[in-house]
């Protein structure tokens, strides 16, 4: 690719002085569109700043590039450059410091290998760019919107944005109060979810979080009027194949774009692929006024990523050997994930929990940004209980009795009081047994055990593994179970009709069943 077509690619003419808006004209191919007054791009890179065109690469360390100008006014912070390197693509970096007035140190968003001290390096004088509008629906792209598909082209005149973007004025952002109905009886019941909130969900290795998220993609999409981005950071290849067939399989990738950067991507590419996701769904908010559903999996990757850059900026390490810009980094990405009049972005976010330490600088740091925290549980998992999530250690904000309904609320502290009294009690039932409590505990656990049993449920995605046909439970009939069991209804059941089960009226006929295979076997 030549200088000229990648800076046409890019979008690359220097922003004008005192405009919120522009890389590049709108109107003509690789122009980039003007941000609406709520979503104002990033003032990184200067507008009337003389930006060198020309340089050289000084030195390469691993993702890290160090390029010499010959001139003292260096490109901007977060500015593109362009490697015109022997390789059919043009290599991308982003400026991310200045050593001195003729070097600058710069992070690559593709494999440097084979690149040489010496090789011509292009300042484009605007920051990384990236396609937006109708033409990305259905495409997979990488973290700078080149299509990974196998697809055609992306047109010439496909409008473009800057990947760093401010988040909109506060005066103009909308509240989330609108409860999303799932059709999953325990984020339903314990940790609703907002349209046009922020949901993260936080496990470590193998309790079920991407499952979940799958789960949701599937759950929403049949509700969802909208534009689902998926934002896949630190994928393995396996999980964005599957993903990918199963959006095919469902009908839903027309209105899908999915972004990814790999596992085995430098970690420039990881880093900014939530960015490039965002600005994807930015724009469908702001121009196109539309609801946006924006995933991704997964935002520890997006903070790990972070901190190989840093280590490889040579900045010294904060807590648990993270980044020192740990809190800008995420806040600058949460706080885009933000709703206006007439549209919503709503997130949802799968976050792994290293070494399950919830304690974890990562961990609480993206947990402080978040509308709704469902905990996935190693120890629910391990007893059977899918999904694993913690209703002790989950929480929304939107479990108020003035959002969704004192029936509703009291419902759910009921279950939560049952179940907290159980776990209460777990420790007096291993060492003396269930017979050495009293009358009214002994009820509790009984009802306890079976709360635990009915907030399970078969899903969707999982048929192919467990042969269980999926269920999504409508709120009314959640709420509804609940009381019967908390009022004694299932007291006398089998634990196991409980199991596994959408409705408790499929728990009744089960337990029906059940009841009548029994008494034919004594007969």
């Amino acid at each position: 690719m030549t200088s000229t077509s990648a800076d046409q690619a890019l979008g690359n003419s220097a922003i004008r002085a005192g405009t919120p808006a522009v890389v590049g004209d709108p109107d003509l191919p690789g122009g980039t569109e003007t941000n609406a007054p709520n979503a104002r791009d990033d003032p990184s890179a200067s507008s009337d700043q003389r930006v060198p065109s020309e340089g050289v690469v000084h030195a390469v360390r691993g993702a890290v590039v160090d390029v010499v100008f010959a001139g003292p006014d260096l490109p901007a912070i977060n500015s593109a450059l362009i490697v015109n390197w022997d390789r059919p693509t043009a290599l991308i970096l982003e400026v991310h410091s200045h050593l001195d007035q003729k070097t600058v140190r710069a992070v690559a968003f593709q494999s440097t290998a084979g690149l040489a001290r010496g090789v011509s390096v292009h300042a484009s004088g605007g920051p990384v760019t990236v396609p937006v509008g109708e033409a990305v629906l259905g495409r997979l792209l990488d973290v700078v919107g080149n299509p990974k598909d196998d697809g055609p082209a992306l047109p010439d005149a496909i409008p473009r944005r800057s990947i760093h973007a401010l988040p909109p004025l506060l005066s103009s952002q909308t509240g989330a109060a609108d409860v999303f109905e799932t059709g999953i009886k325990v984020i339903d019941l314990l940790t609703p979810m907002a349209q046009g909130g922020k949901a993260a969900m936080f496990g470590g290795a193998g309790v079920g979080k991407t499952v979940l998220v799958m789960e949701l993609i599937r759950a929403m999409v049949e509700k969802y009027e909208g534009i689902s981005v998926f934002a896949g950071v630190g994928e393995r290849s396996r999980e964005g194949h599957e993903l990918l067939t199963e959006m095919q399989d469902s009908g839903v990738l027309d209105r899908t774009v999915l972004v990814y950067g790999q596992m085995n991507e430098p970690p420039g590419a990881r880093w900014r692929a939530p960015l490039t996701a965002l600005t994807i769904s930015e724009y469908f908010r702001d121009q196109k006024h539309k609801n946006v559903l924006l995933l991704m999996d997964n935002v520890f990757r997006f903070v790990q990523a972070g901190a190989e850059v840093s280590s490889l900026l040579g900045r010294l390490p904060s807590r648990v050997g993270y980044q020192p810009t740990l809190a800008t980094e995420v806040a600058g990405l949460q706080e885009r994930i933000a709703s206006v009049a007439g549209s919503t972005v709503t997130a949802i976010q799968a976050v792994y929990v290293p070494a399950d330490d919830f304690t974890d600088p990562a961990v609480t740091t993206i947990s402080g940004h978040m509308d709704c925290v469902i905990m996935l549980s190693r120890a629910q998992a391990a007893e059977g209980f899918y999904p694993a999530i913690d209703p002790l250690g989950s929480s929304s904000m939107l479990l108020d009795p003035l959002v969704v309904g004192d029936d509703h609320y009291q419902t759910a502290e009921a279950v939560r009081q049952t179940l907290a009294r159980f776990r209460e009690l777990t420790d007096i039932i291993s060492l003396l047994g269930i017979e050495e409590l009293g009358t009214a505990d002994r009820l509790i656990v009984r009802r306890a055990r079976r709360l635990q049993r009915f907030l399970t449920q078969p899903f969707m995605v999982t048929e192919a593994f467990t042969g269980t046909p999926g269920a999504s439970v409508p709120l009314a009939e959640t709420l509804s179970g609940c009381r019967a069991i908390l009022e004694g209804e299932a007291d006398e059941w089998s634990e196991s009709s409980l199991y596994m089960v959408g409705t408790l009226d499929e728990a009744r006929k089960k337990e029906a069943a059940a009841t009548a295979s029994d008494a034919e076997a004594v007969a």
